[in-house]
């Protein structure tokens, strides 16, 4: 359009699953905030195809695969949404999926993935199946293809393969977003922040360690997302120590073994067998809990969905921040949590299995909606009502495996875990332990719930940083988000060939100038020491502001124009590493103006929103959702009213 025009224009940096989902939203609120006659330019700003992003790229290894299972994935709103917009529901990964084998519907606007592998995994994919990313990244690439066409005539998009590294202008006037691959920049009446999860330096403590490696000739990996890894300098039988045993390092698992040529083979009693290449390194594994995540669900409800949220939803929180104290979370919070997740538990064992429980569920439940979870009362009640006690919740022996023991040899141990893992696999592929699958459909609607109790302001900072972003955060993922249970059988197979060696919890790592080695030793294995010419640090990068990859952030943090989130009170001062926004609307804050910014708004994983997911489970009223959809309503209303015409970005393309 020629200079002069009066468009509004919008900016979003980023163009992932986010951005995607802000997109959809935005398309669906037009018909009602949007006259249908002025023109909206949206201007998407990111290196990585718009739809998957960076994360779910389709150039990444097909060894790479989803921790959740096809039918558990959507981009769509639905009945469970608790939006002001319209909700527009849309099909999850596998009802998409199933055109291509004839077994559903087209979805406009329809295109065969032109990748034949992918095209071949989604005509084989079933609902229960976790998907490569690749096929993943199909999916977010068609979702985005369809926001486009669901959006009225007079809202354009445009897509910039580069990298934002900048934004200027003053809060009332138009912004202007610096491009790498370009000297004029784009002139934005709103600038949307959708980056995603973005890299960050290492950490003190990894420079070391990588100084260390230079100077003795070693190989060291800092925090990395694993699609990004070069692990190419990694020998042939080299002794390898990783820590971290989550989701980061299955996918370093993968890549080092089957990535490297080997293969597994499947025996008479259904278990694997790791058949070698001869090029795998060895790979020593321990962590703060010394075991893997919890393998992933694969089965689906069998009784009726738990009516959630029941101890720990807006009503619960709301009274916890009326109280007007400082709050806990472990001790304010966690027990009406731990009461939430234990009622999915439990309403799925009496409704599905009631030949397990001891108890009608009415009685049960008046009993147990009146008690708190760690009363004496609450144990005798469900000592009484369900007999076996592996089909009790014990949140405390989840938290803490490998509590209290010890082993005098490396080989007893490995024994100990394969056990301890090939159980885990069979109870979560077992749907007689289908309440394991109501705690976890409980756990998500809590984490729905924690942005509204962080954006009361009432927990402590102490009990933000470790017990909310520490401890919590860490128990989620390792409860609800871990592998496929097919991944944990490789590793007992991995683990049966030697590729795999165990080194438990609370490891402590070290490093040996005169042996020019990493060491590695904890409670697990008392008197053993590992010495390795390796070290990986397999979890994923947190977070920071300070140490940020992200060009554009960087630039306006150094300019003071953003801030951390830091929470500070006459105890202890937190720095989350977070970018502060505002709860309502998502509006960065910034300190050179001493309060938000009115025309930049970020949105997801850096920010301390803590929204994270892009996409959701259907039926679970995500908060991205949510979030999406009063971001893309405030953002329509603001274009289309806030700024007079005179004040609209002229237009520079």
């Amino acid at each position: 359009m020629s200079a002069g025009s009066s468009a509004a224009v919008l900016v979003v940096v980023g163009a992932g699953p986010r951005a995607t989902g802000l997109l959809e939203r935005i398309g669906a609120n037009a018909s009602e905030l949007w006259d249908g006659e002025s023109e909206l330019r949206i201007h998407l700003i990111d290196p990585h195809p718009p739809g998957p992003g960076r994360i779910w790229r389709d150039e990444q290894s097909a060894l790479l695969r989803m921790n959740s299972m096809a039918e558990d994935v959507t981009m769509f709103t639905d009945e469970s949404s608790t939006i002001d917009g319209p909700v527009r529901p849309g099909p999850s990964l596998a009802e998409w999926a199933a055109q291509f084998s004839g077994r559903g519907p087209r979805h406009a606007p329809h295109a065969e993935p032109a990748d034949p592998e992918v095209l071949a995994e989604l005509r084989s994919l079933a609902g229960t199946d976790f998907p490569t990313r690749r096929a993943q990244s199909a999916y977010l690439d068609w979702v985005f293809r369809r926001a486009l066409t669901q959006l009225p005539p007079t809202v354009t998009v445009e897509w910039h393969r580069t990298t934002a590294t900048a934004v200027t202008g003053p809060p009332d006037g138009p912004q202007y977003v610096h491009l790498a691959d370009r000297a004029t920049p784009l002139t934005a009446d709103l600038v949307v922040l959708a980056q995603g999860h973005i890299g960050s330096t290492p950490a003190a403590e990894h420079r070391d360690h990588a100084a260390f490696a230079r100077r003795h000739g070693r190989f060291h990996l800092p925090p990395e997302f694993s699609a990004d890894a070069d692990l190419s300098a990694l020998q042939p039988g080299e002794h390898v120590v990783l820590r971290g045993f989550g989701l980061a390092f299955i996918d370093l698992m993968a890549l080092l073994t089957e990535g490297r040529g080997g293969t597994y083979r499947t025996e008479a009693d259904g278990s694997l067998t790791y058949l070698p290449s001869g090029r795998e390194p060895v790979l020593h594994v321990g962590s703060r809990r010394g075991v893997p995540y919890h393998s992933k669900t694969r089965y689906r409800l069998q009784g009726p969905r738990p009516p959630l949220p029941r101890h720990f939803g807006p009503d619960a929180v709301d009274a916890l921040l009326a109280e007007g104290r400082p709050l806990d979370l472990r001790r304010d919070v966690w027990p009406l949590m731990a009461k939430e997740i234990g009622f999915g538990h439990y309403h799925e064992l009496f409704h599905a299995h009631p030949e397990r429980t001891a108890l009608p569920w009415p009685d049960f439940i008046a009993a147990y909606d009146r008690l708190d979870w760690y009363a004496d009362a609450m144990a005798d009640l469900v000592a009484a009502a369900v007999p076996d006690p592996a089909d009790r919740l014990d949140f405390e022996a989840l938290d803490h495996p490998l509590d209290g023991l010890a082993f005098p040899a490396p080989d007893a141990f490995q024994e100990h875990l394969r056990d301890r893992i090939a159980g885990d696999v069979a109870r979560r592929e077992d749907p007689e332990f289908s309440a394991d699958l109501g705690a976890f459909l409980a756990l998500l609607s809590i984490y729905g719930q924690l942005p509204r109790l962080m954006a009361g302001g009432r927990l402590t900072a102490r009990s933000v940083a470790e017990q909310l972003d520490g401890w919590w955060h860490g128990f989620f993922s390792f409860l609800a988000s871990g592998p496929p249970g097919f991944r944990l059988r490789q590793l007992l197979a991995l683990s049966r060939a030697g590729v795999v060696r165990f080194l438990g919890a609370g490891i402590r790592i070290g490093t040996d100038e005169t042996t020019g080695t990493f060491t590695a030793a904890g409670p697990t294995l008392p008197g053993h020491t590992l010495h390795a010419t390796a070290l990986i640090e397999a979890y994923l990068p947190r977070h920071s502001l300070d140490r940020t990859e992200d060009p554009l952030l960087r630039d306006l943090h150094r300019a003071g124009a953003l801030t951390e989130e830091v929470i500070a009170d006459p105890t202890h001062t937190h720095r989350s590493g977070l970018l502060a926004v505002s709860a309502a609307d998502g509006h960065v804050l910034d300190p050179s103006l001493g309060g938000t910014h009115p025309r930049r708004i970020a949105l997801g994983a850096p920010t301390n929103s803590r929204a994270v997911a892009a996409f959701a489970r259907p039926r679970t009223n995500a908060p991205a959702f949510r979030q999406n959809d009063a971001v893309a309503r405030a953002l329509l209303c603001a274009l289309s009213s806030q700024f007079p015409k005179g004040e609209m970005a002229t237009s520079t393309m």
